[in-house]
């Protein structure tokens, strides 16, 4: 089993959506706190139109999305404070509750997080992989649409909210 995950920064729809297919995603779950977007083709709306062409369901989890002053601490470069501030949100309800939707969706299809971040190991999508792939032992594949796809193997010891630095 599993879960693979995706930045739309820099990349066109066409590449985007060509790496969706070629690992054979069948779901996008959405992990932005607000599912909008400045880039052409990635706005909630136009992004679930365009992967239900490719026959790939879209489904936008809030709960999962990263809270603004983590993302502010994130563009800001200090990694420690958005860790901190991301993994105190991964313990709210509302995340809990999506996060418990996750979980179910992968034991039944290949599920792609999607948020803009290009680079993995600076993005809150790495988190939630991770606290999926803790309880599910699955592997994490992290989609590059400019440098490739890497994978992290199998492990059962992630926990909730861990850092970035080991991505």
């Amino acid at each position: 089993m599993q879960i693979v995950t995706i930045g739309y920064e820099g990349a066109t729809p066409e590449a985007f959506d060509r790496a969706l297919l070629q690992a054979g995603v069948q779901m996008v779950v959405d992990v932005r706190a607000m599912a909008i977007s400045r880039r052409k083709g990635f706005a909630k709306t136009a992004l679930r139109s365009r992967l239900a062409s490719l026959g790939i369901d879209y489904l936008h989890l809030k709960g999962l999305g990263d809270p603004k002053p983590g993302r502010e601490a994130a563009r800001a470069g200090d990694f420690v404070l958005f860790q901190r501030i991301f993994g105190a949100h991964m313990r709210t309800s509302e995340a809990l509750a999506d996060l418990a939707i996750l979980k179910d969706l992968v034991t039944r299809q290949t599920v792609a997080l999607v948020c803009y971040e290009a680079n993995a190991t600076e993005c809150h999508r790495t988190v939630v992989a991770r606290t999926v792939a803790s309880s599910h032992d699955c592997e994490i594949v992290h989609l590059g649409l400019s440098g490739g796809t890497r994978i992290e193997r199998r492990r059962a010891d992630y926990r909730v909210g861990e850092g970035l630095a080991a991505a």
